[in-house]
């Protein structure tokens, strides 16, 4: 699980032949040359944006590397590591889609079941028409990407759901919702009969093989657990809210993160109900322009320009409903897609994107929200050049 690391201020130094579109990079010179091309995608964002800190983890082949940059706190001085906890925001919502598929595969649900099934004090709503399926792929009729700020408690939350009524019909438009995807892991763990929160940390982390990844900081970790910066440069950590932990309330580390994207394309030692839970998060449900909507992650054909995977992670793909296209049956799981999600909270940005045919993935993880556009274009960067001028020649 833990490859080699290369930081600021530790690793070392190997010669390499790294001449641009042509470079030549071959045995163990294949880090360097990926720490070439991350440093250049990398550095330029964190100046331009004021980031802290970041952390940022590359497989390629099935090895992994580190690349730590900045502190994790600006108060102590503490400098980022792979071990360094952030807050990946809406990447959450991918071990969300990961233990549903998971208690799918188990038996506890299926995915064409009507919400209201697994939530008695929600029959007589719209929810008895509605699917677990809409529920998890933004598609139940129009509920907003968060909740009203007056839905503080779990009673309002069980009223505001009863009293809703769709703008849209079920599984016809996207509108990327908090509230929506929430609610479907909430009702994986009531089908699962636990606390969501112990499903993850108990049971969905440790068969993954993550051993920094929590709802709940515990407080022997909070020394690792890194501060966001707000906009005005305050230290911030994320508050509790309504379907929290089921949205957008994970925090882990880019090495437990790339072990995840190893595992997403089959190269992790998992049982084999939890590796075809994983894959089942692959399907693709419907399309809205270049972007397949899976289970949590999102996906394109590869290989994609960076305008259009741009355009797929664009404030009106994340702010308005867009009208789908159904997939019919539901698109297979794909190895030759760039898979991907983003995630923020007020402190924090995440980024991850990964080929399962290229054996190519990148998490990136920083102490500060900043623009989803700035994540994309370095992503696609390093993927690029993991993909076109290192990763080939590894290969051979």
């Amino acid at each position: 699980m833990y490859g080699k690391t290369m930081s600021r201020l530790g690793g070392f130094a190997i010669s390499v032949l790294f001449l641009g579109s042509g470079s030549c990079v071959a045995g163990d010179d294949v880090e360097t040359g990926i720490r070439t091309v991350v440093d250049a995608a990398i550095r330029p964002v964190m100046q331009e944006h004021a980031i802290p800190g970041m952390a940022v983890a590359v497989t390629l082949n099935g090895e992994q590397y580190y690349f730590n940059y900045g502190v994790a706190s600006k108060e102590s001085g503490q400098m980022v590591t792979e071990n360094t906890i952030f807050e990946i925001g809406s990447v959450s919502k991918t071990f969300t889609a990961t233990l549903a598929s998971y208690a799918q595969e188990s038996g506890a649900l299926s995915l064409s079941d009507h919400a209201s099934q697994h939530l008695p004090s929600l029959r007589g709503s719209s929810f008895d028409s509605i699917s677990l399926l809409d529920l998890a792929t933004y598609t139940p009729g129009g509920l907003p990407l968060q909740f009203p700020d007056d839905v503080d408690s779990h009673e309002k939350m069980i009223g505001y759901y009863y009293n809703w009524k769709p703008t849209y019909a079920a599984g016809t438009h996207r509108l990327y919702s908090n509230p929506s995807i929430g609610l479907f892991g909430f009702l994986t763990a009531e089908s699962m009969g636990e606390p969501f929160e112990d499903l993850l940390e108990k049971k969905l982390f440790p068969k993954l093989g993550l051993r920094r990844s929590y709802i709940r900081v515990p407080q022997e970790q909070t020394s690792h657990y890194a501060y966001g910066y707000s906009r005005e440069d305050k230290p911030i950590r994320v508050g509790p809210g309504v379907l929290d932990a089921e949205a957008y309330g994970v925090k882990s580390s880019s090495a437990d993160m790339i072990h995840f994207v190893e595992a997403n394309m089959q190269t992790a030692d998992l049982d084999e109900t939890l590796q075809r839970a994983i894959a089942a998060t692959h399907r693709g449900y419907y399309k809205v322009g270049d972007m397949a909507q899976g289970l949590g992650w999102e996906f394109y054909p590869y290989p994609i320009e960076l305008d259009r995977l741009l355009a797929g992670n664009s404030p009106q793909m994340i702010l308005e409903a867009n009208e789908i296209t159904r997939l019919n049956p539901p698109l297979l799981p794909q190895g030759n897609v760039l898979i991907n999600k983003t995630g923020s909270t007020s402190g924090f940005g995440a980024y991850v994107a990964f080929v399962p045919t290229k054996g190519i993935g990148i998490v990136m993880l920083a102490n500060k929200n900043y623009p989803i556009t700035a994540r994309v274009k370095a992503a696609h960067e390093v993927l690029t050049a993991l993909d076109t001028r290192i990763g080939s020649n590894a290969r051979h």
